[in-house]
């Protein structure tokens, strides 16, 4: 299979293409040039199916021209030795934990698939790759992970300094052998602007082999849907249609979703839940697409004014708004509503969510009032820990910090302090 740039469908790569170079040459993201819905009997019959199972044959036909079955296979299992439940929190509501991984966030699927890819596709190469990434909390953490001790890969992260939580920073920048963190005095989309412009800078890519792991590389973006696939199993016997509400803030992970019902999921919509940043919201309302400077809120990963994925979401419904109101709704809260509600849930039921799932709850119960028969789930993206001064700010409660968390917490912070983008490119062409 093919993948073809969204700016100009002419500019093709393989799978193999697109990972190593992440954009297209012309600052395209790369999308599949088809996508087959899988057999009817996949879904009817996926209770019988193991993770592995599901993930190999959902992701087969995007992967199959570069990595053999068994490959596959192996990176599979390399990625996905966690679990991924749905729990029950009250009627008609669950939540997909997505934080049982090695870094407790959602990101440590897309980010092990693409570090054991290019491992794989490495194998006998003269030439370092160095993976460039910006992020806004958890990326840097999962990506340093999965990447770490990977020959042949450099990886550079950069994150904007004094916007993620301690635990993310902790995550990302004590690692140390071939992840090097650079701290941007800055917002996200400084961060995200610097690694395009890198990547389009000649004076490095003649010198330098260049990717990324933001959910804009195929490889990142698209094994996201393996968990909708995983959710769906367990919740098919619900006897309802079922909701995902998806906390978005670059909306990969949403398009990744929205891939697994193009390959023939059974869903009936999807809720893309964000704070304040609320571009799609907008959009979703008005039908024109205005990005704007990002805003710090106390859901940090969803702080993003230009959502890069949404191109994608767009592309995926043919750029009609109609058809996409179909499948998609949006829904903007504040700092104030996300702390409500993670005290009345709490309160209610003794879950803690983060203040990223308690955006999805939010945007979900928000489209429930129209669509009441129907079983939801929100995603929570990432373990409550993370984010521990909010959730003790909000619920007066600690929650027990994880062995995962423990082992990072009393390490050295080693960060490279930069504002420009020259300063990015003078390191990457010494280092």
């Amino acid at each position: 299979m093919k993948f073809y740039s969204l700016n100009n469908q002419n500019i093709q790569a393989s799978f193999k293409e697109a990972v190593i170079a992440g954009i297209a040459p012309d600052k395209g993201l790369y999308f599949p040039e088809e996508i087959t819905p899988l057999p009817a009997d996949f879904f009817e019959n996926i209770d019988e199916l193991s993770h592995h199972e599901i993930a190999f044959k959902a992701i087969h036909q995007f992967v199959s021209d570069d990595i053999p079955d068994e490959a596959l296979k192996d990176i599979i299992a390399n990625t996905l030795d966690f679990q991924f439940p749905v729990v029950e929190i009250e009627k008609n509501v669950g939540t997909l934990e997505l934080f049982h991984g090695p870094t407790m966030a959602f990101k440590d699927v897309g980010a092990r698939f693409m570090a054991n890819c290019l491992g794989y596709f490495s194998q006998g190469e003269k030439q370092d790759v160095t993976v460039l990434v910006a992020t806004s909390g958890d990326t840097g953490g999962a990506v340093a992970n999965g990447f770490l001790g990977v020959d042949g890969v450099k990886v550079v992260i950069l994150y904007p300094s004094g916007k993620v939580s301690e635990i993310q920073e902790k995550q990302l920048t004590t690692l140390g052998q071939n992840i090097e963190a650079m701290e941007v005095a800055g917002t996200f989309d400084d961060c995200q602007r610097m690694v395009k412009t890198a990547f389009l800078d000649s004076s490095i890519t003649d010198h330098k082999k260049l990717t990324s792991a933001n959910s804009i590389n195929v490889a990142r973006w698209l094994p996201q849907l393996f968990y909708f696939l995983f959710a769906y199993q367990q919740a098919k016997s619900k006897g309802k249609e079922i909701v995902f509400s998806v906390p978005s803030g670059n909306f990969g992970n949403i398009c990744a979703g929205m891939v697994a019902q193009k390959l023939g999921m059974p869903v009936k919509h999807f809720v893309a839940s964000t704070n304040v940043n609320d571009v799609v919201p907008k959009f979703m309302e008005k039908g024109v697409y205005e990005p704007v400077p990002s805003k710090a809120t106390i859901s940090n990963a969803m702080d993003v004014g230009d959502p890069s994925n949404f191109v994608r979401i767009r592309h995926l419904h043919q750029d009609n708004l109609e058809r996409l109101r179909e499948h998609l709704s949006s829904y903007s809260f504040s700092d104030e509503a996300t702390r409500a509600i993670m005290k009345e849930v709490y309160a209610k039921t003794g879950y803690v969510m983060d203040p990223h799932g308690a955006v999805g709850y939010l945007g979900l119960k928000e489209y429930q009032k129209s669509n009441p028969d129907t079983f939801g789930i929100f995603l929570e993206t990432a373990h409550p820990v993370k984010f521990l001064d909010v959730v003790e700010d909000t619920l007066d409660v600690s929650p027990e910090i994880p062995a995962q968390i423990l082992k990072v917490m009393d390490k050295e912070k080693k960060s490279h302090q930069i504002a420009t983008y020259e300063e990015l490119k003078q390191y990457l062409l010494e280092n």
